[in-house]
């Protein structure tokens, strides 16, 4: 795995319980295993743990790219729930990268499930800042 992966995580990554899982050129997966404290009130994983996740595999597809990106925030979120995610089901997001501009980037997700069931999928906007060529 490139250099990505031995970047520091973020406290929300700790507390969110994510881990990297993969890097490629443009593209990122990061799991999360749900825990009883991200449910809602039905029983299953809450849409806003979801989209953490899904916000999280994004912003890490965008740190493959070169130039390097030293700072991204999503200013744009959208997330399309397929299916319920249980408690103690670990979901797999993976972020690609589709326009990698100077000042703004966007990126596509697929969070998947047990056996590659697919949960939700994501689409966001990113303001960054680059390394200087």
């Amino acid at each position: 795995m490139s250099e990505t992966k031995e970047r520091a995580v973020s406290r929300a990554w700790t507390w969110l319980g994510l881990e990297l899982v993969e890097t490629g050129e443009g593209s990122a997966t990061v799991q999360m295993t749900a825990t009883e404290d991200m449910a809602n009130h039905s029983g299953f994983v809450h849409g806003g743990m979801i989209s953490a996740l899904a916000d999280s595999a994004m912003g890490r597809s965008l740190r493959t790219v070169k130039p390097g990106v030293v700072r991204a925030m999503s200013f744009d979120l959208k997330v399309s729930f397929i299916n319920a995610a249980k408690i103690g089901e670990t979901l797999r997001a993976t972020g690609r990268v589709v326009h990698a501009g100077r000042r703004t980037m966007v990126a596509t997700c697929r969070v998947e499930g047990k056996e590659g069931r697919l949960i939700a999928t994501a689409s966001g906007t990113f303001a960054v800042t680059r390394e200087k060529e």
